[in-house]
């Protein structure tokens, strides 16, 4: 059977196309498909009265827990224990009830997307029962520190990609030696990166010994999974590692409650994006990543690592002009060498 390169232009105009439409297709349901069916299911949310709140604010408060929408989960509880689930992300916004106004509750370290929809369900609830509340926001964020945790997790995604890609292409003898080499000073820059472009962005970040050994720490388990796929894969691994940066944002920029069940189960729940996001998120706001958010990239460091110190044939990239070494000397091949030899 013919190779593609060998038919007619027209029959390789049209299965380029094919390939590109099917790109397409598959990068649209795994990025902008996630956007574009956002809907809130079972948002966290709590509504908050005192212990010595009169009957009609409790009746309130029962109301609006009792009401029936999917959309929202309820939960009725006191001020105090209130502030204690919105600072551990357990719900993403209050309504406090008292008797002398109401009050909705946010907090900076919570995703903005929960913080948006928490603002505009609780906003809503105030106005439906025709009252007036103020809105304060707890550890509040500028718009960098927003910004800054899904930055770092794509930047330093892309920082280990590059590099491991164009060291699979440009390097004819890989040695182990020379990937770990790569990856210690790609982990170096990128964390680098990452802390200028955060000063750079809000000078009241925090970069402290904590926040940059966690940013070390994601950067070397990408690098070192990147550079474990493109060592057994070669160069192909990049339509795999690639589009992975695409759906990053898409699915760690929004709460599991936003994200729709398919999308949810395939991509969301395993994805290490999340992960370092919502860790930098607590770092930045005086808290701390969960066991979870530590353990997930010790392990795929480890696992990479493993990959790299494995006995075996490195994956050979692809010539970039064709040509495939078979260990003949071309010049035997020349008109008149048979000659020459048997002279």
């Amino acid at each position: 059977m013919a190779a593609l390169h060998d038919r007619p232009p027209s029959v390789i105009a049209v299965a380029t196309a094919v390939a590109g439409a099917l790109i397409a297709l598959v990068l649209g349901l795994l990025t902008f498909g996630v956007q574009a069916t956002v809907h809130p299911d079972a948002v966290p949310l709590a509504v908050a009265v005192g212990a010595d709140a009169p009957p009609p604010l409790r009746g309130v408060a029962d109301k609006v827990a009792g009401s029936d929408v999917a959309e929202v989960s309820w939960r009725v509880t006191t001020p105090e224990d209130a502030r204690g689930l919105l600072s551990r992300q357990e719900v993403y916004g209050v309504l406090e009830l008292a008797p002398d106004g109401a009050t909705v509750l946010l907090s900076g370290a919570v995703n903005p997307s929960g913080t948006q929809v928490a603002q505009q369900v609780l906003g809503g609830v105030v106005q439906g029962a025709g009252m007036e509340a103020k809105v304060v926001t707890l550890d509040p964020s500028s718009a960098a520190g927003r910004t800054a945790p899904l930055a770092a997790s794509a930047l330093l995604w892309i920082t280990g990609l590059i590099a491991a890609a164009a060291f699979t292409v440009l390097a004819r003898k890989p040695t182990v030696i020379g990937r770990l080499a790569g990856i210690a000073t790609t982990t170096v820059l990128g964390v680098a990166v990452v802390a200028g472009l955060f000063a750079l962005w809000d000078s009241s970040l925090p970069l402290t010994t904590t926040v940059l050994g966690y940013l070390a720490l994601v950067g070397a388990a990408f690098a070192l999974v990147q550079g474990a796929l493109l060592r057994l894969l070669g160069i192909r691994a990049m339509a795999l590692l690639g589009p992975l940066y695409l759906i990053a944002p898409a699915v760690a920029g929004q709460v599991p409650e936003l994200i729709d069940p398919v999308y949810r189960a395939l991509l969301w729940s395993w994805t290490p994006f999340r992960f370092s996001t919502e860790g930098v998120r607590a770092l930045l706001h005086g808290g701390a990543p969960t066991t979870a958010q530590v353990w997930v990239f010790v392990g795929l460091a480890a696992a990479g690592l493993l990959v790299l110190l494995l006995p075996g044939q490195e994956a050979q990239p692809d010539l970039a002009d064709g040509v495939v070494d078979v260990g003949v000397d071309e010049a035997d091949r020349l008109p008149g060498a048979e000659r020459q030899h048997t002279a």
